[in-house]
């Protein structure tokens, strides 16, 4: 199918000042991408959601971070590792687990839930029982996930895990300071710690001075439902551009390094959420038809409860 070739409680999720700055992140990137939605995939994401999300899919998502120490088999799926050096991705090259099982990663998670959503939408197949909600929250994260672009860093140091550096006077790994120390930086220094003002200059620049760029953010290739590896491909092109240059071992990061990246980082949770919300008024306006246009790849997928469906 496709053109693939091969075969927490509540007041924690809702208190900004109690969120790690990966939670901040991942609550930046589902409120911009609520904002996008259509009516029919708004009501269709409130009819989904928990009842202590109240409405905002922001609440849920970080939901799949919490969980993956329970559903250990979901780690996989929050990244996908490159080989050292290449600076590109393929799909059917990378996309495993540490073991080699295939479509175990953060794009394979993509059009699986997809699949999932579309699949219990449309009520095609009564005897898929997933539960779709857990499939709306790990999508939801997911498109995050591979938005970062060391989520789609280097096999050899994990995404620049066992990159030692500091952050300033802070030690730290490259990892860290990508998924959540440039973004604790920026809110101190630019946003008086508000999380809601970091959100409306994104907002603001995706209809301002991204405009013309953001216009294309949420178009999939051949008119498909979803479309992951691009954006994949796009992380480990910035990986090499930007996150891992300048970063050997021992290395401090400052002042050069977090005003030259910091662009890439906001840009990035802005695509993540306008191709977010694109990703879902597909599949809640969608009809069963478009199901030949998934654009998912052949074989198991990893359903939320860690079955595989053929």
């Amino acid at each position: 199918m496709g053109m693939l070739t091969c075969t927490g409680m509540f007041f924690l999720l809702l208190l900004p000042s109690v969120f790690s700055w990966g939670k901040e992140g991942h609550f930046a990137i589902c409120k911009i991408a609520q904002g996008f939605l259509t009516n029919d995939a708004l009501t269709a994401v409130k009819a989904l959601l928990p009842d202590y999300a109240d409405g905002d899919l922001a609440a849920v998502c970080s939901w799949a971070d919490e969980v993956r120490f329970h559903k250990r088999w979901s780690s996989p799926l929050h990244y996908v590792d490159t080989p050292d050096f290449r600076c590109n991705y393929k799909y059917c090259r990378d996309c495993h687990d540490s073991v080699g099982r295939k479509d175990r990663c953060v794009t394979g998670a993509i059009y699986n839930y997809t699949e999932q959503l579309l699949l219990g939408v449309h009520d095609l197949n009564s005897e898929m029982k997933n539960n779709l909600t857990e499939a709306l929250m790990f999508l939801s994260h997911f498109v995050g996930d591979v938005h970062q672009p060391l989520h789609v860093g280097f096999l050899g140091d994990g995404g620049g895990n066992t990159i030692t550096v500091r952050w300033y006077r802070r030690k730290t790994n490259l990892h860290h300071v990508w998924d959540t120390m440039m973004i604790e930086s920026s809110l101190k220094t630019f946003y008086n710690s508000d999380l809601s003002s970091l959100i409306q200059a994104i907002q603001s620049n995706i209809t301002g001075v991204w405009l013309t760029d953001s216009l294309s953010w949420s178009n999939c290739t051949a008119d498909h439902v979803v479309c992951p590896d691009p954006y994949a491909s796009e992380s480990i092109e910035l990986a090499c551009k930007f996150a891992y240059r300048n970063a050997t071992p021992g290395t401090t990061l400052g002042d050069e390094y977090f005003l030259s990246r910091l662009p890439v980082v906001e840009k990035r949770l802005a695509q993540a959420g306008v191709r977010l919300a694109a990703t879902l008024n597909r599949i809640f306006t969608s009809k069963p038809s478009n199901l030949t246009r998934l654009n998912v790849h052949k074989g198991g997928h990893i359903s939320s409860n860690n079955v595989e469906i053929m």
